[in-house]
C-alpha cells in the first residue's frame, strides 16, 4: 500500500515538473540560448564581456529554476512532515510490549494515515501549479 502511494507521488510530481518545463521553462531556456548565441556572435568583444553578456542571458532562467526548486522543496517537506506526523501518532500508541496483532494494526493505521497524507498533497498539486505558473509569468 505505502509503495503504491509513493509511486503515485513520484508519478504526479514527474508529470507536474514536465508540465512546468514544457509550459514555462522551455520557452525561457530558448530565449536564454538565443541571447547567449547573440553574445558569442560579436567577434570583437573581449572574453570577459562575452561572459558577462551570457551571464545576463542566463539570469532569468536561473531565477525561475530556483523558484520552481524552492516551491517543490517546500511541497516535499510538507509531505514528509505529514508522513512523520503519522509515524509519531502511531509511536505514541505503541505500548511497552505490543503483540504481533497490535503491530499489524498499528502498521495498517500508519499506512492509512500516510495514504491520506499523500492523497491530500497530490490534491494540492493543481493549486501549486497555478502558483508556480503565476510566479514564472511575473518573472
Amino acid at each position: 500500500m505505502a509503495e503504491d502511494a509513493q509511486r503515485r507521488v513520484e508519478s504526479a510530481l514527474s508529470s507536474f515538473v514536465d508540465e512546468i518545463e514544457k509550459s514555462n521553462l522551455r520557452k525561457m531556456q530558448r530565449t536564454m540560448h538565443l541571447c547567449a548565441a547573440e553574445c558569442c556572435s560579436d567577434s570583437t568583444a573581449s572574453m570577459n564581456s562575452v561572459h558577462a553578456c551570457v551571464e545576463r542571458c542566463t539570469r532569468d532562467v536561473n531565477v525561475a529554476q530556483n523558484f520552481v526548486q524552492n516551491e517543490m522543496g517546500q511541497f516535499q517537506e510538507r509531505l514528509q512532515r505529514g508522513v512523520l506526523l503519522c509515524q509519531d501518532k502511531i509511536k505514541e500508541k505503541i505500548g511497552p510490549s505490543p503483540s504481533d496483532g497490535d503491530m499489524k494494526r498499528f502498521r495498517a493505521e500508519f499506512e492509512s494515515c500516510a495514504i491520506d497524507c499523500v492523497n491530500h498533497h497530490i490534491d494540492q498539486l493543481p493549486s501549486l501549479m497555478q502558483k508556480i505558473k503565476k510566479g514564472l509569468d511575473q518573472a
